[in-house]
């Protein structure tokens, strides 16, 4: 009899094919893939003690997506909406090199200490991104800069294929599929909508500000926005 692969397992395999991947992106776009290269090992070695600390089991859990990982955070540690700071101070998970403390995580780490905390909230929840690899252009100063999947049609076209192979692959983890939160309101949310039309993957999808939108715009009302998402996560629960 063959044992059933853990969550944490499939997560582990997902991230490999990662590391496979070659994408033909248009001129002046580029992917940040922390699978490979010269971090791959550390990047290896942190993704295997998180998740096999909070997803050693075979529970269904309910996918959290953002867009795509920015190329200082999550395209730097492989663990989504987790930064480097955070990741050693939470969970005891030490990364060299790399201190970067993003607004955005720091967001996510207060619904998440709401929620119950990160072992209550990693049971019942997956965070992933529609576009699983950062994405990064060249601006008109010759600089890299991040960059969303949405940004440019030829991009997004060329991505589109690997991103619903992606969210396929993902969903057989063993994702609960009738309630998608989106992280981000307006292209990432209406793209997901999109898809979702096409292949049926979720019954449906809740859209919640980007933490970066909230913490940078409006962060005088943050507190709303925070308690949208602890309302949205808590009011599916099974």
């Amino acid at each position: 009899m063959v044992k059933e692969k853990t969550f944490a397992e499939q997560i582990l395999q997902f991230n490999e094919m990662l590391s496979c991947i070659s994408l033909d992106l248009p001129a002046g776009f580029k992917v940040i893939n922390p699978f490979i290269g010269d971090q791959k090992e550390q990047v290896r070695k942190v993704t295997t003690a998180f998740y096999q600390k909070y997803y050693n089991d075979n529970h269904t859990r309910r996918l959290i997506i953002g867009s795509s990982p920015a190329r200082s955070g999550s395209a730097v540690t492989g663990i989504p909406f987790e930064d480097a700071k955070h990741l050693q101070s939470e969970t005891g998970i030490y990364i060299d090199k790399f201190y970067i403390n993003k607004s955005s995580s720091g967001f996510i780490y207060d619904v998440i200490s709401k929620y119950g905390g990160c072992d209550k909230f990693y049971t019942d929840f997956y965070m992933s991104f529609v576009c699983p690899l950062g994405l990064v252009r060249t601006n008109s100063n010759g600089k890299e800069v991040n960059c969303n999947y949405y940004e440019n049609k030829k991009l997004q076209k060329s991505l589109y294929s690997f991103i619903v192979s992606a969210i396929r692959s993902q969903i057989g983890f063993g994702i609960d599929t009738s309630v998608c939160y989106c992280i981000g309101s307006g292209e990432n949310y209406n793209f997901l909508l999109e898809i979702n039309k096409e292949y049926n993957f979720f019954d449906t999808i809740i859209p919640l500000e980007h933490p970066r939108f909230i913490m940078q715009y409006n962060s005088k009302h943050k507190d709303i926005f925070f308690e949208k998402y602890i309302n949205a996560l808590c009011n599916h629960n099974n």
